[in-house]
């Protein structure tokens, strides 16, 4: 059962907000969806979002995307960030674990086997709901993007699914998701003790390793970003990048002054349609 909860008129097409029940996560889930006015059908571009947001937060700040993609004849999908309200204990303690942190993995430890399981709702379920809802969206055109931990799960998703996805870029991702604080504290809970299971939810792990067809990885960081040093390993996922000639088409783009806000993805959200409209278009 898929409701619309809301459509607005953007850039000569619209943003629709959806919400449906989720086997996979066990809860509601709600997502939003930019679709071009365009009678073909339309390749379709992922955004997956950071710690504690929503939908929302792209929709509302990330706006100048949907011109860029009305402009290329593409839809934008953007999917929430974990489950909702399933009653974990601790799962609202703090802003980065559990609700609104999903880390677009598939938990393997209790109590969180309850349903977080963002890496399989991504890859399987919301992509069979697409198709089954939006016939005008041609699935088999598909890039992928992302914010801080959003860039950790569009690089992550990416790198394991190359014959899914023509393109990958990210703002700020979470690079070295497994040896960093963020990383290390979701993934001790949702995947346990043996840090070889973290590798699997790992860009610069994932990347090291990586042989299959490049990608074309795109990515933006700011200077000023005060997650820089201790959370994203930007520099350390740039030299895997270049030892890499499965990846060598890799740009990783170190932008001064700019910090970790939706003002600094909003500065560079056209570059990353554009990019992605050179394989979805090809």
């Amino acid at each position: 059962r898929m409701q619309k909860l809301s459509e607005n008129r953007a850039f000569g097409g619209k943003v629709t907000r959806w919400e449906h029940d989720s086997e996979v996560l066990n809860c509601k889930m709600i997502f939003s969806l930019f679709t071009p006015d365009v009678a073909e059908p339309v390749p379709l571009l992922w955004y997956l979002s950071g710690l504690t947001c929503t939908d929302q937060n792209f929709v509302t700040k990330g706006t100048i995307a949907f011109s860029a993609a009305a402009a290329n004849g593409i839809a934008i999908i953007a999917p929430d960030t974990s489950p909702r309200g399933l009653g974990i204990e601790g799962e609202d303690a703090d802003w980065d674990f559990g609700t609104g942190a999903g880390m677009y993995v598939d938990a393997t430890q209790e109590p969180w086997t309850k349903g977080y399981f963002m890496y399989s709702y991504i890859t399987k379920e919301l992509p069979s709901l697409i198709a089954k809802h939006f016939p005008q969206i041609d699935l088999s055109r598909q890039s992928i993007t992302g914010h801080s931990m959003g860039g950790h799960g569009a690089l992550v998703i990416a790198l394991r699914n190359p014959e899914t996805f023509r393109s990958v870029s990210a703002f700020a991702p979470i690079c070295h998701a497994s040896a960093v604080p963020w990383g290390n504290k979701a993934f001790s809970a949702y995947l346990g003790s043996d840090k070889e299971s973290w590798k699997q939810y790992d860009a610069l792990e994932l990347a090291t390793k990586y042989e299959g067809k490049d990608l074309h990885i795109l990515v933006h960081q700011g200077a000023a970003d005060s997650f820089l040093e201790v959370q994203l390993s930007t520099n350390e996922f740039k030299s895997v990048l270049e030892a890499n000639t499965h990846l060598a088409d890799s740009v990783v783009s170190v932008e001064e002054g700019y910090d970790h806000s939706y003002f600094f993805v909003s500065s560079f959200l056209e570059k990353h349609v554009a990019h992605h409209a050179k394989y979805l278009k090809a």
